[in-house]
């Protein structure tokens, strides 16, 4: 298995910022790590390793990013309307930086998202947020409500990083026909704490009449016993181009 890293200076947050991809070719996949986990989190934890049949037969190339959450969610050294709009700043590195970088690499017109815990939030709401770019989204042990890090605050900008919110509001349009083009997968334990985030999520999509799998484990924790089993099951269910 091809292994590489990458390092480049980003503008959009004054800093390095540091990359690690696995294969050669196929869909890009992208993972967004636990919270304020590391670009080689997915690697010391054996997700990469359980992906190993996908990535060796150029089904897919893995991108694992470095979160970006102690300086916005997590950063309580500034106010909540910073830490959202630093979040953004991340974002738009995601999209305009690795997506763009994916894409060229892979010869991919959209890229799949996906992630653990904190990485399951990011991976559901950049692709609500950009779903022209995202042909699947799969979460583990999503929350899709950010209140608990604004301290009471809300804004715009909340509003639209905040799935269980602006997903409800949602009304057909340029969105709506993209995000119902997506396949979208909400894994969580029985005994996971965010279970109950995934159940008013899956029941938002249903009502909006968008085509997802809400897959609740039986027995299953919030911890990487179920997230190494359920990703590689979730990329099996596709229906690989040829």
């Amino acid at each position: 298995m091809v292994e590489e890293y990458h390092k480049w200076y980003s503008g959009r947050i004054g800093q390095e910022y540091e990359l690690l991809t696995f294969g050669t070719a196929g869909v890009p996949l992208l993972l967004f790590p636990t919270s304020k986990g590391t670009y080689y989190q997915y690697k010391d934890f054996g997700l990469i390793k359980a992906l190993a049949t996908y990535i060796e037969t150029q089904k897919i190339k893995v991108y694992c990013l470095a979160s970006y959450d102690a300086e916005s969610w997590y950063n309580t050294a500034v106010h909540p309307a910073q830490r959202v709009q630093n979040h953004l700043i991340f974002d738009d590195l995601v999209l305009n930086e690795v997506v763009y970088r994916a894409k060229f690499e892979t010869h991919h017109k959209k890229v799949m998202v996906a992630g653990c815990s904190m990485g399951g939030f990011h991976a559901i709401n950049f692709a609500f947020r950009h779903p022209d770019e995202v042909s699947y989204a799969f979460s583990m042990s999503g929350l899709f409500d950010n209140r608990m890090f604004l301290d009471g605050y809300y804004d715009q900008n909340a509003y639209y990083n905040n799935p269980i919110d602006f997903m409800s509001n949602l009304g057909d349009g340029w969105f709506m026909q993209h995000i119902q083009q997506m396949g979208i997968v909400l894994g969580v334990g029985e005994n996971d704490f965010c279970k109950a985030s995934n159940f008013t999520l899956a029941n938002i999509l249903q009502h909006k009449n968008i085509a997802h799998w809400l897959d609740v484990k039986h027995n299953g924790e919030h911890d990487w016993g179920f997230w190494l089993e359920a990703l590689p099951h979730y990329l099996s269910t596709i229906k690989w181009e040829k």
